[in-house]
């Protein structure tokens, strides 16, 4: 449609404005608002990100200073005001650590077992797992820590940690071919303690 004068011009504007004005202004308001609160979102997402890095790491001040119980509770913390970041996790971890050398084996499992629960990202509940399975057969229970490499072991990424706990276990049951079977495959499987496992596998009875 053309006009032929600016009256015309300023009249269609005028009429076009009264049927669809409301429905510019929301739209602009809708998508400014929508910038506005994307920006708070983020804001809030890094201001929590700091908060939490700032109370993991009193947490690892205070497992270093032995302080268990502030350990403990700050593990809690985490827990309770973000829990769906990696830090209460990975506090647990640290936790059970600090819990375990100070003689409180059983409350640095069942840390453990919090870190495997609430870990959001599976390496750290591998990584909880396996340190679980290695102090369940510092303590002997070897069943139990049998049961653990079990039910976690499902990652290529540690399969050379679990395979040089499985070896332990085999060889505390008196099994030295299942031991070297299992001392083997961790080495080939990349396991970080390779070293140690060669010394563990020369000291083994000769193959029957």
């Amino acid at each position: 449609m053309s006009y032929e004068t600016d009256d015309e011009k300023v009249e269609a504007i005028k009429t076009w404005w009264k049927e669809n004005g409301l429905s510019v202004i929301a739209g602009a308001a809708i998508g400014l608002g929508a910038i506005w609160g994307w920006r708070l979102w983020i804001g809030y997402q890094e201001g929590a990100a700091g908060q939490a890095s700032m109370a993991f790491e009193q947490l690892m001040l205070d497992a270093a200073d032995r302080q268990t119980e502030a350990v403990t509770k700050r593990v809690e913390s985490l827990k309770d005001d973000f829990g769906s970041t990696p830090y209460p996790a990975l506090g647990a971890l640290v936790a059970a650590k600090a819990l375990h050398e100070a003689g409180q084996t059983d409350e640095a499992m069942a840390m453990l077992r919090n870190a495997i629960d609430t870990a959001p990202d599976p390496a750290i509940a591998r990584l909880a797992a396996l340190r679980l399975a290695r102090l369940q057969f510092a303590e002997n229970r070897l069943d139990e820590a049998a049961g653990t490499l079990d039910k976690y072991d499902v990652s290529p990424a540690f399969a050379g940690e679990f395979a040089a706990v499985r070896g332990d276990i085999a060889a505390a049951r008196g099994d030295p071919d299942a031991a070297r079977a299992a001392y083997q495959r961790a080495i080939e499987s990349g396991s970080s303690l390779s070293q140690l496992i060669r010394l563990k596998l020369d000291n083994l009875p000769a193959a029957g």
